[in-house]
């Protein structure tokens, strides 16, 4: 039996300190700006007719009223339930937190290192940001199975292509995600819809795991260097994850789009 679901990730909404080039990691819990309840609020009628069966955010200041913002201008998800998880926060950076991305650039070139790939001292190193990303991305897989098992896992697909219409309303999902997104016959319903809150840089680990270690299948439109890019405040991605039960293979996963922030557009900054 195959398994279908959508994971729409969104990274937070602007914050005084990612404006200023400020790193705040974990230790810096600083909360949106004006411009960043703006991104929030555009992001969520950007996003109102999805209908989400779950909602995950970070347990920092700045996913969780991104969260909130969200799911404010939802048609069906104002009153969800959010699970704040610990594995959904930024990198952490050490004794760089709270200090200008110019002086971790620093600290990496007197290190000898790449800016990107330089850990500094106290800080997590990407791998194991990746393995974060890695482990929070497998308990979502084996929640959603063990959800659909429990429903008996739909035998006509009936109940969930809600789902796929509500999210076909807002993505490209028949343009950019092949069969197993239209309406093919053969491929069953979403079993569940995932919204994620979290931060640039866990983002673009989280998504470095999909596309490298799964192999994850990319819109022909997705250019090397916005695959590489962290994404801006508020920008939102959409995956299809397909899995079968009960056998011990690496789910298959298509991005429908990354880091799209059309939503944007209008949305001035504060000054």
């Amino acid at each position: 039996m195959m398994t279908r679901f959508a994971l729409t990730v969104v990274r937070h909404g602007e914050t005084r300190f990612n404006k200023e080039k400020i790193l705040q990691g974990q230790g810096v819990d600083e909360p949106l700006s004006e411009t960043g309840f703006k991104q929030a609020a555009a992001a969520g009628i950007f996003l109102k007719n999805v209908k989400f069966t779950h909602v995950f955010s970070s347990d920092l200041t700045r996913t969780k009223q991104t969260t909130c913002g969200i799911l404010e201008k939802s048609k069906f998800c104002k009153d969800m339930a959010v699970k704040y998880d610990s594995r959904l926060r930024e990198r952490k950076y050490g004794v760089a937190e709270g200090r200008a991305l110019s002086e971790l650039r620093a600290m990496a070139k007197a290190a000898g290192e790449e800016c990107l790939m330089f850990t500094p001292p106290g800080g997590e190193t990407l791998a194991q940001v990746k393995m974060r990303g890695k482990d929070f991305f497998e308990f979502l897989c084996q929640l959603i199975l063990k959800e659909a098992d429990e429903k008996g896992q739909f035998s006509q697909g009936a109940p969930s292509n809600s789902l796929e219409t509500s999210l076909a309303k807002t993505f490209p999902l028949g343009k950019t995600c092949a069969p197993a997104c239209n309406s093919d016959s053969s491929a069953p319903g979403l079993a569940a819809s995932v919204l994620v809150v979290s931060h640039g840089a866990y983002m673009r680990n989280l998504f470095d795991y999909l596309v490298t270690d799964l192999k994850c299948s990319l819109p022909a439109s997705l250019s090397r260097s916005e695959l590489v890019s962290v994404s801006p405040n508020t920008g939102i991605s959409l995956f299809i994850v397909n899995f079968e039960e009960g056998r011990e293979v690496q789910p298959t996963v298509q991005c429908v789009c990354m880091n799209l922030q059309e939503h944007l557009n209008g949305v001035t900054e504060t000054r």
